[in-house]
């Protein structure tokens, strides 16, 4: 905890941001894309919301009072600037949520930088039919494969609600694949 307090002084520091920022971008750029990308799907969209996101971190470090690690900090605002592009393209689209994310889901196959296969396509599929918490769990638990402890961290909820969102959730993805 202690490098952690020095490390934020550095990206506060003037003198001392520019490299600890680069070294924070180093360290977080790539688990909080795939963060991102489990969320809105698509490649580009996924690299626009990362942007937000350092962009947020970086306007804000001044504000951190280091209650959580800086880490689920910025998984936070991830996850916020996340669920914040998905919400802002309905209302543009004047639809849904969940029909924001049927669209992103339909144009994975033809997405350069998706490789899944018709099997994950199908599990994208049974994902997006559950409510948005549920969705937020199951991704971060079956992709990130991330500890409840680190979730619950982030999404500031306890460790046995996410255990219970993510048992329903897969009972609900279970089911969706064995009847679709």
């Amino acid at each position: 905890m202690q490098d952690e307090k020095a490390f934020i002084s550095e990206l506060i520091n003037p003198k001392t941001q520019n490299e600890a920022f680069r070294k924070l971008l180093q360290l977080y750029q790539k688990p909080l894309y795939y963060h991102i990308r489990n969320m809105v799907l698509n490649h580009d969209d996924a690299d626009d919301v990362l942007q937000n996101t350092f962009f947020k971190v970086f306007s804000n470090l001044k504000n951190f009072k280091g209650d959580s690690k800086l880490y689920s900090w910025m998984y936070r605002i991830a996850t916020n600037e996340a669920i914040t592009f998905i919400q802002q393209r309905a209302k543009k689209q004047g639809i849904s949520s969940e029909e924001v994310q049927q669209k992103a889901i339909n144009k994975l196959e033809s997405d350069v930088y998706f490789d899944g296969d018709e099997i994950q396509i199908k599990l994208h599929k049974a994902i997006a039919t559950l409510p948005e918490k549920q969705q937020l769990v199951f991704k971060m638990k079956y992709f990130e494969e991330l500890k409840y402890e680190e979730m619950s961290e982030i999404l500031n909820t306890s460790v046995g609600a996410l255990k219970a969102s993510y048992h329903i959730a897969a009972k609900k993805i279970e089911e969706f694949l064995n009847t679709n």
